[in-house]
């Protein structure tokens, strides 16, 4: 620990170093644990693209996709010490970061489509959740869309039974370990980069992600099963370290913002198609059955998971749930 705490300080001295103007260039580092062809990776680099053009150089941005700098579990920290200054990590990693609102987020079943989440990360409730960020030193931009995910395995997965037992990987989040217990299956936690190599070993059974998460890891190619239970959110929040953001001379925080506004835009409108397009791939692999749940078996998954809203509503904070719930129209019972 004090060996990983001092590597993160000398990253943040070298960091914050790196990221003051000189000659008039400001440069900021985005660290993300996906790959450049996800969503997310594509928005990154748009961003940059936006960033550079729009200073006319005088910020340069560099994206480090792949946990190159960082896994799931130190990039947070690493923001916070200034070794990082901008990240999109997955909404799930506030709630250890002690903001439990945004695991809100990782309730089964809480969106039905685009059109609800977005009246939350677009709306008022979206803006107070960036808020409580700032408390960790850490400034909320925005919220970025990856899709709704599905559950993959390596035997078929169609009713609550058939998760009985398994392993299955899941973010650091208590609400996701509680998902998979209403399910009869084993959460296990595990950073993002690591997943492939402990589903190809067994050390895991299964996981859930949208497909452009399964197939640009090729996690696809060891699971055979693929269930399109559309059962949850994944998104981000894009982060700044909120002195650094302070910092800035004011045309060019303004100019930033501009950019990450568009940003925004872009990666929201591509989520979708995105992660079509690599369910279609991970279709013609032949890798991976694909089942879509009839209505009465996805009405079976829900009605197995809904009891996590009413068990997890103290930790995230009742009034944030019903608070989403009238923005959606959200009703539990049905």
């Amino acid at each position: 620990m004090k060996l990983k705490v001092a590597a993160l300080l000398l990253g943040a001295t070298l960091g914050l170093a790196g990221c003051m103007p000189r000659d008039g260039e400001i440069v900021i580092k985005f660290s993300h644990v996906v790959a450049p062809d996800t969503p997310k990776g594509k928005a990154a680099d748009y961003f940059k693209r936006l960033a550079e053009q729009r200073t006319n150089g005088r910020v340069k941005v560099q994206v480090y996709p792949n946990s190159q700098l960082y896994k799931d579990k130190e990039e947070l920290e690493a923001l916070q010490l200034g070794a990082v200054q901008m990240l999109a990590p997955s909404l799930a990693k506030f709630g250890p970061l002690g903001v439990r609102e945004f695991e809100a987020f990782d309730l089964p079943y809480l969106f039905d489509n685009y059109q609800d989440l977005h009246k939350v990360t677009e709306g008022p409730v979206g803006e107070k959740l960036l808020a409580k960020l700032e408390s960790k030193g850490i400034k909320g931009l925005a919220f970025w869309d990856n899709g709704f995910k599905d559950f993959s395995a390596n035997r078929p997965l169609r009713t609550p039974a058939d998760f009985r037992g398994l392993k299955m990987r899941i973010q650091n989040s208590k609400v996701l370990e509680e998902q998979m217990r209403a399910l009869g299956a084993l959460p296990q936690v595990m950073a993002f980069s690591e997943v492939y190599q402990a589903l190809e070993t067994g050390v895991v059974d299964g996981t859930e992600n949208p497909p452009s998460n399964l197939y640009t890891q090729n996690m696809h190619s060891v699971q055979r099963h693929l269930t399109l239970s559309q059962h949850g959110y994944l998104g981000y929040a894009v982060i700044v370290n909120t002195t650094f953001w302070d910092g800035l001379p004011g045309d060019v925080r303004a100019t930033l913002e501009g950019a990450m506004r568009d940003a925004t835009r872009y990666a929201n409108q591509i989520a979708k198609t995105e992660n079509d397009v690599d369910l279609a791939k991970i279709r013609d692999s032949g890798k991976t059955q694909i089942y879509t749940p009839t209505p009465v078996e996805r009405a079976a998954l829900k009605k197995a998971m809904m009891p996590v809203h009413a068990k997890m509503a103290d930790r995230i904070g009742r009034d944030v749930i019903q608070t989403i719930y009238k923005e959606t129209a959200f009703n539990p019972n049905h």
